[in-house]
């Protein structure tokens, strides 16, 4: 009847579940309450509304209050008005349902028709369809691969980039971009890789990036390997062009300096000086190297840059960087770069055999310190002040050590003067890259003194070979060029001299303008030295003093005094030695303003040092003199040598000894050639030969291996003194006061006179007196030579002599017994 009606037949089903043999509805019916009555119909409300599944939970509620066969029978009355309801119902549409039912078999006949139209037409379709279907399939094919290939397109289109960036990469890594690979793999790593992570591939190449990265740092590490093994080749290089742009530079500024000095001076001689000076220092040019420097201005201008291709070392720290490994790199290239430094400071074993060692020595270092300079400059962090600090201090010693080992085995001043150019180049190119060098200027000062050394010897030997070839004879020129060039060459005036008509003779011989001129040398070579050295003029005049102060006292002296002592040396030859230290020792005074002119010092008026060659000289003119007293006196012994006298001789020849006579002529002859001498030098050589000559005649009178000597002998003896003393009256050498020459054979003329005039007891009486005419014979030198005569009487026989021969024995006797009374009596002293 309505939508939530339950069909009596439902509640028919159900009505069996309420029926139960121990309950009697009629019994309930007087104990229902209207409580229980209500209840009741609310359940059967709900059995009417609820689902048939649902009934069973309902119909609980109603055993559970015990209620059912009240229940029960509501339930019957309620499914009997249900039904009177549905019958009410059907018989109203009966009708239409009869209409109903013949409309539906009407249908159901035309339903089989169209069944069949349909069939038919379906047949009909399938067979017109068949090529459609087919096509149907063939396009729906082509859509699934369209699909296919739209699907590899995408695909395509992300793994595209990913695979050109991989080409890229390895194209890079073909050619030695580390820096922009390691980019490449960065951008592949991190944007393209994640894009196509779904792919097999991709993660192929991930695992690969790993060991991409260490190729491309050990790729990286070999070319700065590489880089480092190729600049220890090119330092030199590097080095050399450092330092010729040094020089030019300081060239530059020595022409700015001769410019101004010219300008302020004037002077052509001091700008000669300079410009040669300019030409010297230069340890690299020569004449031809000259004429190609417009070729090489372009490769002047170039830096270690345009040299070198530092990109290696900036790659390698950009890549170690970039992978976190900067302090490694860092640690690595510091250490290669020691070790290549002990490397270049290592010195060949001949180094200072050749200026080109020298060169290539420095040249390596400053090469070395440009490479680091750059790099400093050029990075980071990666060469720092520090370091580089350390880097020096350690070269610094190491370079000292070698320069003043190799300089002490230099023998070549000019390759020592050029070594010392060479250092002070290599300094200055050094400081101007800001490293400090005062300590090889103050080592430039000990090679100096080694310099100096190396000069004494080489002017030793040329001092040698001027006194060698020197004729020790007064030098004479033919013309005036000859005249003029001796004047220039040394500081000589003589007014007579230039009055006289050529040839003209100068008083000193050759090697005296010479010896002048070759100390000006030196003074000049000594100098050389001390240019570019940051000295003062005083410093640099007082440095000159000193080291030709050293020439002259220590080499010069040594020199002139081994060739005084020469044995071959005659008289004339040391007469004129002395002649010439006369004069050199007066153009001492010039070598001092030849000095201050040289080193700028003119306006100074006090030195710490000054010429010690008057000094000089004059000792050397001392030891001249000597030689001559000596030689003198030995050629007198020659002669002596020569004399032979004949103690037992019964009466004289009448005339002096041959020797004598000879030795009387070679002292004339030789006084005559020291008219040239000072007179106070020959007085003393005159004086000395004297006193010799008479000397070794009282040795020949007193000679122990004499014992014999007869009047005869002794009358002969005097006739060689008479001879001396005209000698020495006639005056040989002038300029000695009266009787002074003659006092030297007094000795021997008193003795001779008292045995000649046998004047004993005049002798006696007048022993110790001052006035005593026989003053100068002593008692033992009278003793001597009576005893060898009393020697030579007793060869005589007693009872054959006459009377007065034996008066004369017996007063012989006599005498000798009071000249031995005196001797040894000793109170009385023969004045001398």
């Amino acid at each position: 009847a309505g939508g939530n009606c339950v069909a009596p037949s439902s509640l028919t089903q159900h009505s069996h579940l309420f029926l139960s043999p121990k309950h009697d509805p009629t019994n309930m019916a007087e104990g229902e309450t209207a409580e229980l009555r209500t209840e009741h119909d609310r359940i059967l409300k709900e059995i009417e509304s609820s689902e048939p599944g649902l009934v069973g939970g309902i119909l609980r509620a109603v055993y559970d209050n015990e209620g059912h066969e009240t229940f029960l029978e509501k339930l019957n009355t309620r499914i009997r008005n249900h039904d009177r309801d549905i019958e009410r119902m059907c018989n109203h549409h009966y009708q239409g349902f009869i209409d109903s039912i013949t409309e539906l078999l009407k249908v159901r006949s035309e339903a089989v028709k169209l069944q069949s139209l349909v069939t038919e037409s379906n047949a009909v379709l399938q067979e017109s369809s068949k090529e459609l279907v087919k096509k149907s399939e063939e396009l729906l094919q082509c859509r699934r691969i369209q699909k296919n290939i739209t699907s590899a397109t995408e695909s395509l289109s992300l793994c595209l980039p990913v695979l050109e960036m991989y080409i890229k990469l390895k194209e890079q890594m073909d050619q030695k971009r580390y820096y922009p690979a390691l980019k490449t793999l960065e951008q592949l790593e991190h944007t393209y890789l994640p894009r196509v992570s779904r792919y097999r591939f991709s993660r192929i190449m991930a695992d690969a990036i790993p060991r991409l990265r260490e190729s491309i740092k050990d790729a990286s590490m070999s070319d700065l390997k590489d880089f480092l093994e190729s600049i220890r080749k090119h330092s030199e290089r590097i080095g050399e062009h450092a330092m010729s742009h040094a020089l030019k530079q300081k060239d530059l500024d020595r022409v700015l300096v001769r410019k101004y000095l010219m300008k302020k001076s004037g002077n052509k001689k001091v700008q000669e000086e300079k410009k040669e000076e300019e030409e010297d220092t230069n340890p690299f040019g020569t004449e031809d190297e000259d004429d190609d420097d417009d070729d090489e201005d372009e490769d002047e201008e170039r830096s270690a840059q345009d040299m070198i291709d530092f990109s290696p070392v900036y790659r390698c720290m950009h890549i170690y960087s970039v992978l976190g490994a900067r302090e490694q790199f860092e640690n690595y290239y510091r250490k290669q770069r020691r070790k290549q430094a002990r490397l270049a400071l290592q010195p060949q074993s001949n180094m200072h055999e050749t200026l080109q060692g020298c060169k290539s020595y420095f040249h390596q270092i400053i090469g070395f310190f440009v490479v680091e300079d750059t790099v400093m400059n050029t990075t980071q962090g990666l060469v720092s002040r520090q370091f580089m600090d350390e880097l020096w201090d350690m070269a610094l010693s190491k370079i000292i050590a070698v320069l003043r080992t190799h300089s002490a085995y230099c023998t070549d001043a000019t390759l020592m003067l050029e070594i010392k150019n060479l250092i002070v180049l290599f300094s200055d190119t050094l400081a101007g890259y800001g490293f400090p060098v005062s300590q090889l200027y103050d080592l430039l000062m000990e090679i100096r003194d080694q310099y100096n050394e190396i000069l004494m010897k080489r002017w030793l030997q040329i001092f040698r070979e001027i006194l060698e070839s020197d004729t020790c004879a007064p030098l004479c020129v033919a013309d005036k060029e000859e005249y003029s060039e001796i004047i220039r060459s040394f500081p000589y005036k003589d007014e007579a001299l230039e009055k006289e008509e050529f040839p003209k003779r100068f008083p000193f011989s050759g090697s005296v303008p010479q010896v002048y001129k070759q100390i000006k040398e030196f003074a000049y070579a000594c100098i050389k030295f001390s240019e570019d050295l940051n000295l003062s003029h005083t410093e640099i005049d007082d440095m000159v003093r000193k080291s030709t102060n050293l020439l002259l006292t220590r080499t010069l002296s040594g020199c002139l005094t081994s060739h005084i002592k020469k044995q071959t040396l005659g008289m004339a030859e040391l007469v004129q030695i002395s002649i010439n230290t006369t004069h050199l020792e007066t153009a001492c005074v010039y070598l001092e303003d030849f000095i201050s002119n040289m080193t700028g010092a003119v306006g100074d008026s006090v030195h710490t040092a000054r010429l010690q060659g008057t000094n000089t000289f004059k000792d050397t003119r001392q030891e001249a003199e000597s030689q001559i007293y000596t030689k003198l006196n030995t050629k007198i012994d020659e002669f002596l040598d020569l004399a032979h006298y004949n103690w037992t001789l019964q009466e004289p020849r009448g005339h002096a000894s041959g020797y004598l006579m000879d030795l009387i002529a070679f002292l004339q002859s030789t006084f005559a050639v020291f008219t040239n001498l000072p007179g106070k030098v020959a007085q003393t050589a005159c004086m000395s030969a004297c006193k010799h000559l008479a000397s070794s005649l009282m040795t020949f009178l007193l000679d122990n291996e004499v014992r014999q000597v007869s009047m005869g002998a002794l009358q002969q003896f005097n006739l060689d003194v008479i001879q001396c003393e005209q000698f020495v009256d006639s005056e040989p050498v002038p300029g000695f006061k009266d009787g002074a020459l003659q006092m030297t054979f007094v000795e021997l003329r008193q003795l001779l006179d008292l045995f000649m005039a046998w004047d004993w007891s005049l002798y006696l009486s007048d022993y110790g007196r001052e006035r005593s005419k026989y003053v100068r014979v002593h008692p033992s030198t009278a003793i001597t030579i009576l005893e060898k005569m009393r020697e030579a009487d007793k060869k005589k026989n007693l009872f054959a002599l006459k009377k007065n021969e034996r008066d004369r024995r017996k007063l012989l006797d006599a005498v000798l017994k009071q000249l031995r009374q005196l001797v040894n009596g000793g109170s009385n002293r023969i004045q001398e």
